[in-house]
């Protein structure tokens, strides 16, 4: 399972021109599942995702984290982070889950998510094509991969 975090100002996810979520000061997560992914890969990232020390403290030092600043969390699946672009310039999906079990495990995450983070959640619409508009704050992007520890 692999996250793209990024701390932000706002964050909006779009579908069909509605606005089906958005968030002000937070995280914006972008989450991809593989085959072998489990309920360990999730509780893994949730906990790393929700004490992550990214926020500044009064002294301007990344020293806060989603919790501690009472901030708020949309989750995004995103097949693509586990795009393979090894041979010719046409990406491969072959690594990312099937449809059938990525959906499972971001409603798992995100109810995970729900039982572990007392704050604001949000989610985008699993396989909807969806577009996302940000003011990443930093800008502080980081990439956690449930395989990488």
């Amino acid at each position: 399972m692999r996250m793209v975090i990024q701390r932000v100002l706002n964050a909006e996810v779009v579908v069909d021109n509605n606005s089906v979520s958005a968030i002000q000061n937070g995280l914006l997560v972008l989450l991809g599942i593989t085959h072998d992914d489990n309920h360990n890969d999730i509780d893994y990232l949730i906990k790393k995702l929700i004490n992550l020390r990214i926020f500044n403290d009064e002294a301007g030092k990344m020293n806060l984290s989603v919790s501690d600043i009472e901030g708020a969390i949309l989750v995004v699946s995103q097949f693509t982070l586990y795009a393979d672009t090894a041979k010719g310039n046409r990406p491969s999906y072959i690594n990312a889950a099937r449809p059938e079990k990525a959906q499972e495990l971001y409603i798992q995450f995100c109810d995970t998510l729900k039982n572990h983070f007392t704050g604001e959640i949000q989610q985008g619409i699993f396989g909807a094509d969806m577009k996302i508009t940000l003011l990443n704050d930093g800008p502080v992007t980081i990439i956690l991969d449930s395989r990488v520890k």
